[in-house]
């Protein structure tokens, strides 16, 4: 693999997307995965174990937690994470450990301070709607690299999307890089996230987006 995708979604937004026992999701930008862009070196034997990562485990629920199911003691979805991306970017000696690739996941979702980001450039939840492009633009800005930004399409007879994931690049040696494919470099992660029925896909930049609060 080339870049390792690192993807927030915003909770309000998954709890919309379909069956679940969501309980007041995080009014934060939450980790949903550090995702290597293709899926090769992948070790099917080495299996996720909760011990290895027990001092992450209050930093992990609070920034990484399993959206859709609020139970605390459930790991349903770090092991999910592990077996189909983290065994992958093992092969990396910074992230060649679940304590390791946990951790580093949980510093740079420090680093790249998403949520303050956006709130510093005056996008927050609310009822009005955004521009794609000013989301955007206000990202790239701040971290100079061009972010992957996915949404929900508007439902029957609305008009807006609705922002659903930000995902922001980073290279083998974990810098910052754009997250748009090269000129002839395939990009084999598939574009969208089977989440039940409705799924996010790349974010449309000519339609009103809407950032929503709380589930409707």
């Amino acid at each position: 693999w080339k870049k390792l995708y690192f993807a927030h979604h915003w909770p309000v937004t998954v709890c919309k997307m379909n069956a679940n026992d969501c309980h007041d999701p995080p009014k934060y930008w939450t980790i949903h995965g550090l995702w290597p862009d293709r899926a090769e070196d992948c070790n099917r034997t080495w299996h996720f174990n909760v011990t290895e990562i027990k001092d992450l485990l209050s930093d992990m629920r609070h920034y990484w937690p399993d959206v859709l199911h609020s139970s605390l003691n459930r790991t349903q979805f770090w092991k999910h994470e592990w077996d189909k991306h983290g065994t992958c970017a093992a092969t990396v000696e910074v992230l060649n450990s679940q304590k390791k690739y946990f951790g580093k996941a949980l510093e740079l979702y420090q680093h790249i301070d998403l949520n303050g980001c956006l709130l510093k450039a005056g996008i927050k939840p609310s009822s009005s709607y955004y521009k794609m492009t000013a989301i955007k633009e206000a990202l790239t800005r701040f971290y100079g690299v061009t972010p992957k930004i996915q949404c929900l399409p508007p439902e029957e007879g609305e008009k807006a999307q609705t922002i659903g994931q930000i995902e922001i690049c980073f290279t083998k040696q974990l810098q910052l890089v754009n997250c748009t494919a090269l000129e002839g470099e395939s990009n084999p992660m598939q574009a969208h996230l089977e989440l039940g029925t409705s799924e996010l896909s790349v974010c449309n930049d000519t339609l009103p987006t809407y950032y929503p609060s709380e589930v409707q």
